[in-house]
């Protein structure tokens, strides 16, 4: 006798955990008008829970597993939300706020602390040991300076570093001698924490990327263009407050100039006696 056949529905079973995280995602996406996301790679735990407290009262921390966000996303009934997920990987903590997205941005980068350096980790920017004294005694740290090029002097029973060497290049990976001597040094080239990616503005729809401003750098960016604008904008006499100034001492200078270009010969002599 042939047997029935019966169609079989494999049923997931979803924790109730799990139903109460996505709800209250659902709920955090619905409510906050900034979510930012942010590297949590190679984050130690304490430094995380450090971050975590000063942003209190400025952000809702949360780092769900990946499909518990997608699912909340998928269901949180804002269509616009959804260009989030292909930003969603790996090491990633997901930041609500109702604060602007790039003032909470500027505040995680300066939440930052300096770091010591890895063996193999790669350098930002070039690494300098400076000259001047240090706390070092002779002994094997001589020996381990001068296998990085790095030229001493002994002063009063301690190591003096003569001139400034680079012992890691931007891009480059750090050597187990870098590090070990930065290590005795106190030199932190590194800096951690939250590092933000992108963030999304739920009241314009927007999605925000290369979010993780230097603050600093672009001041000092902002200021060379001002420069290079303004001596732009007098060149071809633009006029404004911040220019009307240099305006007017170049017309100055230039009807002196136009003056003496159609004195007559005598009047130039007339006014060579009267200097």
């Amino acid at each position: 006798m042939a047997q029935k056949k019966t169609d079989t529905k494999i049923k997931t079973h979803v924790s109730e955990e799990k139903k109460k995280t996505v709800k209250e995602l659902i709920d955090l996406i619905k409510s906050r008008n900034t979510i930012l996301l942010a590297s949590i790679k190679n984050l130690p735990a304490s430094q995380f829970q450090e971050i975590s407290k000063k942003v209190r009262g400025r952000a809702i921390v949360k780092v769900p597993r990946k499909n518990l966000i997608l699912r909340a996303i998928d269901n949180s009934e804002k269509e616009s939300v959804k260009q989030l997920k292909e930003q969603i990987k790996s090491d990633v903590a997901i930041l609500f706020s109702n604060e602007d997205a790039f003032e909470l941005a500027s505040f995680l980068i300066e939440s930052k602390s300096p770091a010591k350096a890895k063996v193999g980790q790669v350098a930002t920017e070039n690494i300098i040991i400076p000259p001047g004294p240090t706390s070092l005694v002779p002994g094997p740290a001589i020996s381990e300076l001068g296998a990085l090029g790095i030229q001493i002097q002994i002063d009063k029973g301690k190591i003096n570093i003569k001139e400034p060497k680079t012992i890691a290049k931007k891009g480059e990976k750090i050597s187990q001698g870098a590090a070990n001597i930065m290590s005795k040094l106190d030199i932190k080239p590194f800096s951690i924490g939250f590092i933000p990616l992108c963030a999304f503005d739920s009241k314009e729809g927007k999605l925000y990327l290369n979010i993780n401003i230097n603050k600093e750098e672009t001041l000092e960016k902002l200021k060379s263009y001002f420069g290079k604008s303004l001596a732009f904008a007098v060149e071809i006499g633009y006029p404004s407050k911040d220019t009307i100034r240099f305006l007017i001492g170049k017309a100055g200078m230039q009807g002196r100039a136009l003056e003496k270009l159609y004195q007559t010969p005598e009047e130039n002599k007339f006014e060579e006696k009267g200097k």
